[in-house]
């Protein structure tokens, strides 16, 4: 671990870069140096190789359990470097200028997993809780941004038909719980699916801003559009209107679609 060049690795691996000529492209680092890295990481289980052709041997480099325990280690320190490094010290839920820098630098960047005949608008968002017979969980009104959550999602599920119109497809993504994200799609009716990134799999890969508050991590409220190579082609970020960024979402899949 006191290697950097392993958190780089694991990083660009979670994000789909699992070929070693793709990876020594995306890091700049000397191809015998990559050799012995990625040796090592295999052998200490953190990475595992998968043969893709068999004359000559060619293999990907996989995360293993252990490589994927290693995600939430570099959520956290991607969070720590916003905050106290490019920032001043204080929670910040809608997010800095080297955040939005890096955030819109993700254009024309895959994403692993989202490949699809359509457009994919997908919309991060820090927390949404089903409320139970004593209102919301304890603790809600104390996430930044939380509020706007229900707001946003509803927004989308009204939109929906518009955006299926265009060839476009809804994802909202946390990294809540599964259940608690199946439980609150359930309760607002959502006509799309909710996914869980709570082992930090997604926030690790993209370096996506995220937000540590009462020992867990949330994602600050941020929307991509995916082609459907699952390329992204546009980024809302910071999103301080949760509404409004629905129509410019919709304005921006009509006019790329």
């Amino acid at each position: 671990m006191g290697d950097w060049w392993t958190f780089l690795i694991v990083r660009d691996v979670a994000g789909g870069t699992t070929r070693f000529d793709a990876l020594q492209r995306e890091l700049g680092v000397s191809r015998r140096a990559l050799a012995e890295k990625l040796a090592a990481l295999v052998e200490h289980g953190v990475l595992r190789r998968r043969e893709y052709h068999a004359r000559p041997p060619r293999y990907d480099y996989v995360l293993t359990a252990k490589g994927e325990g290693l995600l939430p280690v570099l959520v956290a320190l991607q969070d720590w470097g916003s905050r106290h490094v490019m920032g001043d010290g204080r929670l910040d839920a809608i997010g800095t200028a080297a955040e939005a820098h890096r955030v819109h630098g993700l254009v024309g960047h895959p994403v692993p997993e989202f490949a699809g005949r359509d457009w994919t608008v997908l919309y991060c968002f820090p927390g949404a809780f089903a409320p139970g017979p004593d209102g919301h969980p304890p603790g809600w009104g104390d996430i930044p941004g939380a509020a706007g959550c229900t707001l946003e999602s509803l927004t989308y599920a009204a939109r929906e038909p518009a955006f299926r119109a265009l060839g476009g497809r809804i994802r909202g993504i946390s990294m809540q719980r599964p259940d608690q994200l199946a439980a609150f799609a359930e309760h607002a009716r959502l006509p799309f699916p909710l996914l869980s990134d709570a082992d930090g799999r997604l926030a690790a890969a993209l370096r996506l801003p995220t937000f540590r508050v009462a020992g867990t991590d949330r994602f600050k409220r941020l929307t991509l559009l995916l082609d459907p190579s699952a390329t992204i082609r546009a980024v809302q970020f910071p999103v301080t209107d949760p509404a409004g960024s629905v129509d410019a979402m919709l304005d921006l899949l009509r006019a790329r679609a």
